[in-house]
């Protein structure tokens, strides 16, 4: 099997790098990051005009890719990298990822304003009591003629303060723990009778908790069938799990990098820290950490055509391996860099903010492990059954 990059690919990659390296300095993040907005319309606008990557998500037929997998993973780990903090998970990877395979006109006008860079996205799933349970749903929608209402209470929506729009998880019918019933709704940011409370995150991010008191929507706003959400939830989280993963490794790589740059000119005893024999060693295990990520990732990303389980199941294992190996790296990283890995003059501890925040988005490593053996015992009876 090739797992090489096509040439289309490593130009995406290339230039990408190369903007970022350019346009998104550590000084620009910090200026971003502090003021109110807490993110970069001036950004999200080249990502769109001079980039092109905001329509990736969209149909061909809008300029597009039907499968853009690997691209908005290359994306993700350029992301990464840089410690960008626009949406583009939020909004391309996770919004255009559901009104993609939805094709009402509504939806098809959104993609198109998502790739010009007008319309950015949140994902509205997380309850107080759900945990990291996609079922458990407590937000209730329910029929008013041809319109719907909706309410409930959703917590930890990440990029909710920038969003324009946002998608909302929301029980048609059913018990809030039933598979069945779950339906999805796309809600504009202003809609009457939708309260925000936004706060910063501790990666310097922007998150907020979203309250719904009898929201009215249009007919439109449905997405997809009703009480039929559940599946498409599931797929398309494990592709936004994936791209987290990416971004990760993108991090790791990146502070793996720093570490080895730091060790090289930071004497003691006369000597470079790199040449010290234990300090080699460690870094040497944060290499072979990265490797692991980066393995983990592409057999995720490798599987996410899959059958549900198929899927399920190398993207937890990439989950619980990156969340082991990003914290190793980190710890690692702040530790070599002395007490200056613990200052805001470096970025350091902006990268391990951040691989901490993705350790605990969408599932824990102990989550991950308990999803992956419960699967696991899954497949092993359907084998049987065959």
């Amino acid at each position: 099997m090739n797992f090489d990059l096509t040439d289309d690919q490593t130009l995406l990659q290339d230039t990408l790098r190369r903007f970022l390296h350019d346009c998104y300095s550590a000084e620009d993040r910090r200026r971003i990051v502090s003021g109110n907005a807490g993110w970069s319309s001036e950004h999200w606008r080249a990502f769109a005009d001079k980039l092109g990557i905001l329509g990736l998500a969209s149909p061909e037929n809008f300029g597009g890719m039907d499968d853009c997998t690997v691209e908005s993973m290359i994306v993700m780990d350029a992301f990464g990298e840089a410690l960008v903090v626009e949406p583009y998970l939020e909004t391309i990877v996770i919004g255009a990822g559901f009104l993609k395979r939805e094709a009402s006109p509504r939806s098809k006008l959104l993609l198109a304003d998502i790739a010009a860079g007008q319309a950015r996205l949140a994902f509205a799933c997380g309850e107080p009591q759900s945990r990291y349970a996609l079922h458990h749903v407590t937000t209730v929608a329910h029929r008013d003629g041809s319109a719907w209402r909706i309410s409930g209470m959703k917590n930890v929506v990440c990029a909710a303060p920038s969003a324009t729009h946002m998608i909302v998880s929301a029980r048609t019918h059913g018990g809030s723990l039933d598979s069945e019933g779950i339906s999805l709704f796309l809600v504009e940011a202003n809609a009457a009778g939708l309260k925000m409370y936004p706060y910063k995150t501790i990666d310097e991010r922007r998150a907020a908790d979203v309250q719904l008191e009898d929201v009215k929507l249009p007919a439109d706003a449905l997405i997809g069938e009703s009480g039929k959400a559940l599946p498409l939830i599931e797929l398309v989280v494990d592709e936004a799990i994936a791209a987290l993963c990416a971004e990760a490794t993108g991090a790791m790589r990146r502070l793996l990098a720093y570490t080895v740059e730091y060790t090289q000119q930071r004497r003691q005893f006369g000597q470079p820290l790199s040449q010290f024999q234990a300090l080699q060693h460690r870094m040497a295990d944060m290499y072979m950490a990265l490797e692991r990520s980066r393995s983990a990732v592409l057999l995720a990303i490798l599987k996410l055509k899959r059958s549900p389980i198929e899927r399920a199941l190398a993207v937890s294992a990439a989950k619980a391996t990156i969340d082991d190996c990003g914290r190793f790296i980190g710890q690692s990283a702040i530790q070599l860099h002395g007490g200056m890995g613990m200052t805001q003059d470096l970025a350091v501890g902006a990268y391990f903010k951040r691989l901490t925040v993705i350790g605990n988005q969408f599932g824990t490593i102990d989550h991950h492990i308990e999803r992956y053996a419960r699967l696991s015992r899954m497949e092993v009876v359907a084998h049987k059954q065959q």
